[in-house]
């Protein structure tokens, strides 16, 4: 190798470095201003911001008033995305989502046909209760997330860049609902569990948002910066041996030989998008706390929220009273 090729890789391994020390300043800033706002629920702020460096979508899972809303518009605030929230109900059409073609008439009498736009038009997007809706508007929804883009009257029409879904689901009132398929489970890069505060976070939050002035987000990073750092995550180098813990993970949480004595709890478990979301999380969350390479640290902390809703137990493992986080966290202890 010449001295002027050796020269070209450390001006862009230099290159690489300054640009993750100020994408990784702005996210970091990022993170501190959703802090402000959401009180107490630090794991969940640092996933969903890791789901969408990542580039992908979270469903963010809780009882009703745990911030799960608040949490998506001071994203959207903060991160300098055009954010928009879509109640779903069993009467939501895929047109009330999609967009529609109306017919439109002009002065000189001409009929046409114009599209108008619906909500999944924007950044971020907030599907509540995502599960309410029926299964054909669930799909509408989540080809988008799948695809970048809807097809009206046969027409193609391209959703803006970045194009971010957190769907939340009420995990207590199930009457009347529609699960989603496994399929379509599959989609979202992470299931977020968003649990109480604890007291002293819920103390603040008494005297911060029921006092004369409450605390408002602000933007710190815009659309283009946020796209800047989804590519970065995707040029972070990766290490042998986190690549050789994701395939273990993700190989062990299915059935089958690989799986060793955990064959026997394990019904279905998680496909090959599941060891593509741990790679590019793993990136992000390193970037998210200021190193430029995960570590198999990284792997550990995320293989519940990426594994929790790709896999599923056997009858005769859940009546032993085994749970799907309880056999992810001795699957990720093999390999700590």
């Amino acid at each position: 190798m010449t001295s002027a090729t050796t020269d070209s890789f450390q001006s862009l391994d230099d290159m690489i470095i300054r640009s993750a020390e100020s994408t990784a300043a702005n996210v970091r800033a990022a993170k501190a201003g959703i802090g402000a706002v959401i009180f107490g629920q630090e794991a969940v702020v640092e996933r969903t911001l890791i789901t969408i460096l990542s580039g992908g979508h979270g469903l963010l899972v809780g009882v009703p008033g745990l911030a799960k809303t608040k949490l998506v518009e001071t994203l959207g605030t903060v991160l300098g995305l055009d954010a928009r929230r879509v109640q779903f109900t069993p009467d939501l059409m895929p047109s009330d989502i999609l967009g529609a073609e109306v017919l439109e008439e002009s002065a000189g009498g001409r009929r046409s046909f114009r599209f108008i736009p619906g909500p999944v038009f924007a950044q971020l997007l907030m599907a509540d209760e995502i599960n309410r809706a029926s299964p054909r508007t669930q799909s509408a929804l989540l080809q988008s997330m799948q695809e970048g883009h809807v097809t009206v009257a046969g027409v193609r029409h391209d959703l803006p860049k970045p194009f971010h879904v957190l769907a939340t689901q009420n995990p207590l009132e199930q009457e009347g609902t529609y699960p989603l398929p496994e399929a379509q489970l599959d989609r979202f890069l992470m299931e977020i569990d968003v649990d109480y505060p604890d007291r002293d976070a819920e103390r603040k939050i008494l005297f911060d948002t029921t006092s004369a002035e409450e605390t408002k987000p602000r933007a710190v990073m815009s659309g283009e910066e946020l796209l800047a750092a989804q590519r970065l995550v995707r040029r972070l180098p990766v290490g042998e041996s986190v690549v050789e813990a994701i395939l273990t993970l993700v190989r062990s949480a299915r059935p089958g030989p690989d799986a060793g004595e955990f064959a026997r709890f394990i019904a279905w478990g998680p496909g090959p998008r599941a060891s593509q979301s741990l790679m590019l999380a793993v990136r992000a969350r390193a970037l998210l706390d200021g190193r430029y390479a995960p570590s198999v640290d990284d792997v550990i902390a995320l293989a519940e929220p990426i594994l929790e809703h790709r896999m599923a137990l056997t009858f005769a493992a859940r009546a032993d009273g085994e749970t799907v986080p309880g056999v992810i966290a001795k699957l990720a202890r093999k390999i700590g």
